[in-house]
């Protein structure tokens, strides 16, 4: 079973702080969830959360919020909460297996936070996985090593919104084959729900012979809490050369610092229709475009999924490589949802606020990249996006 902790609220700060930097731009906004770990904090909560590997013979299911983080933008305890408690309810039901633990779908600011906080309702009935099936945040459900295991269906899925009564909740099972059509089916779900909805799906009990054991990314929770801490103690902001090195050592992927204290001197967001963000981030070396002599521009789909140089003919980074933000000004990681830009770039005036941003390049987790269909689901989403070239070896 390997080691088990006990997660009380600053470890689940920790947690934010460090997802904030590994998702790669996405699992959530960031103001959001240090917001959502105040209110838990003035609710009183001083409890913890067993988080451990998997032990093989737990009922258990992937609990996330799926949707857009600007529809979501100001996503509070109350509705995570109510997300959560409905969404368990509808996977529960649906199996006729209680729920004994879980995990989540990938590495973000509020999806790592999610299960956390479906434990803490449960009073100790529940625990939480330490890992997750990606090592990062991605734009959708293929990209995950859940979809490798054969014995591990990603249905039913149960999806509930966060309404707060029963005559108000709305909730969808779904039922497919593959998580690619659960995706596509689920975003008219999402979108017909407000932009964001609970899902929890990949259920593992008796029936699959508890399949998640072996289809997940062990240890990445207790990665985002290192890194998370490593930024919260600090007296001063680190150098985010420091912050790079700082994630190899605990992650054991390659980092390293692709920017440097740059600036977002442009960003152009939009939601579709299957509520994603898409959008494209130009960072530049002066605050004024017009002086910059070295500019990169990040294009994402809710995550970041590739960044060009304007003095390269080759990309900086590809996805499933990781393109995480750091912030050598606030000491933070922080991801595209539009209450976290606001904090670099102001959109009143299209410029930038003065705080300087970083990019650090993370090497895909092994297992991750070594999951059958992965690189194929990036590459789709990268050839949408006009880029049709080599991805990352492993």
């Amino acid at each position: 079973m390997g080691v088990v902790y006990n997660y009380g609220l600053a470890d689940f700060q920790s947690i934010a702080a460090g997802a904030a930097v590994l998702a790669s731009g996405g699992g959530g906004s960031y103001r959001d969830a240090c917001s959502i770990l105040q209110e838990l904090a003035g609710q009183g909560w001083s409890g913890t959360v067993t988080v451990q590997d998997y032990d093989g013979a737990t009922n258990a299911c992937v609990l996330a919020i799926m949707g857009s983080p600007d529809a979501a933008d100001s996503l509070t305890l109350s509705a995570v909460q109510n997300s959560v408690s409905n969404t368990v309810a509808v996977m529960e039901a649906s199996t006729g297996a209680l729920l004994g633990a879980l995990i989540p779908v990938e590495i973000g600011p509020i999806n790592s936070l999610v299960p956390l906080i479906g434990a803490a309702m449960s009073q100790g009935a529940v625990w939480v996985v330490n890992g997750d099936g990606a090592g990062r945040a991605v734009p959708e459900l293929p990209q995950t090593t859940y979809t490798g295991g054969a014995q591990l269906a990603p249905c039913p899925a149960a999806l509930a919104s966060d309404a707060s009564t029963l005559v108000d909740l709305e909730s969808a099972v779904l039922g497919a084959s593959t998580a690619a059509r659960v995706e596509t089916l689920a975003g008219g779900v999402v979108a017909g729900f407000g932009g964001y909805s609970g899902i929890a799906m990949w259920p593992s009990n008796a029936g699959n012979g508890f399949a998640l054991s072996g289809s997940y990314i062990p240890g990445t929770l207790e990665q985002a809490r290192g890194l998370g801490q490593f930024l919260l103690q600090a007296a001063t902001p680190p150098a985010t050369a420091a912050v790079a090195d700082a994630i190899a050592l605990i992650t054991g992927r390659t980092a390293r610092a692709v920017v440097t204290n740059f600036f977002i001197t442009s960003v152009t967001q939009s939601t579709s229709s299957a509520s994603l963000d898409s959008g494209i981030i130009r960072l530049d070396n002066a605050q004024d475009p017009s002086l910059s002599t070295e500019s990169h521009y990040l294009y994402n789909l809710n995550e970041n999924l590739i960044m060009y140089s304007s003095a390269s003919m080759t990309p900086d980074i590809i996805a499933p490589d990781s393109i995480c933000y750091y912030s050598e000004s606030t000491g933070r990681g922080f991801s595209n949802a539009s209450d976290d830009l606001a904090l670099y770039f102001d959109a009143a005036t299209g410029k930038s606020t003065g705080q300087m941003v970083s990019v650090i390049a993370v090497q895909t987790a092994p297992q991750l990249y070594n999951t059958p269909g992965v690189v194929a689901s990036f590459a789709a989403l990268l050839r949408n996006m006009g880029y049709a070239g080599a991805m990352p070896s492993a």
